[in-house]
C-alpha cells in the first residue's frame, strides 16, 4: 500500500505595495495646497492687503533664494535644533530613571505619577515666566521648557512597558529566584523596549515645540527660530515670516522622522514586529 505525499505550495508573499501609490496622494495634496494658496493670494486679497499671504513663488525667492534672508534663518535653526536635541535627551534620561524608580516601589509610583500628570497638563506659557525668573532668558531657560513638555511621555511609556512584561515570565524568574536587579535588566527593561520608543517619538516631536515657545520668550544671546517668528511678526516681513514657519516645520517632521526610523530599525529588527 502506497503513500501519496503531499507537498504544499510555498505560500506566495503579499505583494508590496508600490512606491508611486504612495507618494502620488502626497503630490496631489501638496499641488492642491499650492492652487489654495495662489487663490487666497490672488483672488480673496486685494493688492493692499496681498502682503499677508504673499504667493508661494515670493516666499521661495526672498526667504530661501536671497542668501542675506536665508543665513540668519539657517543659524537660528541650528540653535532652535540644539535646544531641541538637548532637552529631549535630559527628558529621556529624567523620564526612564522616573519610571523605573516607579516600577520598583508602588509607594512611589503613588506618590510621583500625579505631578507627572500636572506637570503635563499646567499650560507651559503659564509659567514660563517664572522660568525665565528663576533661570534668566538664556540657553537654560529654553531647554527648560523642553524638558518640561518632552517628559511626561517618557515617564508614562516606560512606566507602561515595565509593567507590560509577560507574566508568565514573571513566573519563570520567580522560580529561579531571581533578584529585583536580575527581573529588571533581563525582563522588564527588554519588554519595554517598544514602549519606550513610542514615547522617544512622541517627546521628540514635543521637545521642538519646546524649543520654539522657548525661542519666542527668551531673548538672551543667539535668537532661534522663535524669536525670529517674533521679529518677522512684528516688521510685517510676510515672506520670511512663512519661511521661518516651513523651517520650524521642517525640524519637527526631520526630528520625528529620524526617531521612527530609529524606532522601526531597533525594534522591528529585534522583535520582529511591523511598526507603524
Amino acid at each position: 500500500m502506497t503513500t501519496a505525499t503531499i507537498v504544499e505550495a510555498p505560500a506566495t508573499p503579499a505583494p508590496r505595495k508600490k512606491k508611486p501609490r504612495r507618494v502620488l496622494p502626497v503630490l496631489c495634496a501638496l499641488a492642491a495646497g499650492i492652487g489654495l494658496w495662489y487663490a487666497i493670494t490672488y483672488l480673496v486679497l486685494s493688492d493692499a492687503r496681498r502682503f499677508l499671504l504673499p504667493p508661494p513663488h515670493e516666499v521661495v525667492t526672498v526667504a530661501f533664494g536671497d542668501p542675506a534672508h536665508l543665513e540668519p534663518k539657517l543659524v537660528a535653526l541650528a540653535l532652535t535644533t540644539k535646544v531641541a536635541l538637548t532637552g529631549l535627551a535630559i527628558a529621556v534620561a529624567i523620564g526612564i530613571v522616573t519610571a523605573i524608580l516607579m516600577s520598583q516601589a508602588a509607594f512611589l509610583e503613588r506618590a510621583i505619577y500625579p505631578y507627572a500628570v500636572i506637570i503635563q497638563t499646567v499650560p507651559i506659557l503659564a509659567i514660563v515666566p517664572l522660568i525665565g525668573l528663576w533661570f534668566q532668558f538664556g540657553f537654560t531657560s529654553r531647554v527648560i521648557v523642553c524638558v518640561i513638555i518632552s517628559l511626561f511621555p517618557m515617564i508614562s511609556n516606560t512606566l507602561f512597558g515595565i509593567h507590560s512584561a509577560d507574566r508568565d515570565a514573571h513566573d519563570l524568574f520567580t522560580l529561579n529566584k531571581a533578584s529585583r536587579w536580575q527581573r529588571l535588566v533581563l525582563l522588564q527593561l527588554p519588554a519595554a523596549v517598544p514602549s519606550i520608543f513610542t514615547g522617544l517619538r512622541t517627546s521628540a516631536g514635543l521637545s521642538v515645540i519646546g524649543a520654539v515657545v522657548g525661542d519666542m520668550f527668551f531673548r538672551q544671546g543667539e535668537p532661534g527660530i522663535g524669536g525670529l517668528l517674533d521679529t518677522y511678526r512684528s516688521r510685517l516681513q510676510s515672506e520670511d515670516l512663512i519661511g521661518a514657519i516651513f523651517l520650524a516645520s521642517f525640524l519637527g517632521v526631520a526630528i520625528f522622522a529620524v526617531f521612527t526610523a530609529l524606532d522601526r530599525a531597533v525594534v522591528g529588527r529585534w522583535y520582529g514586529t511591523n511598526r507603524s
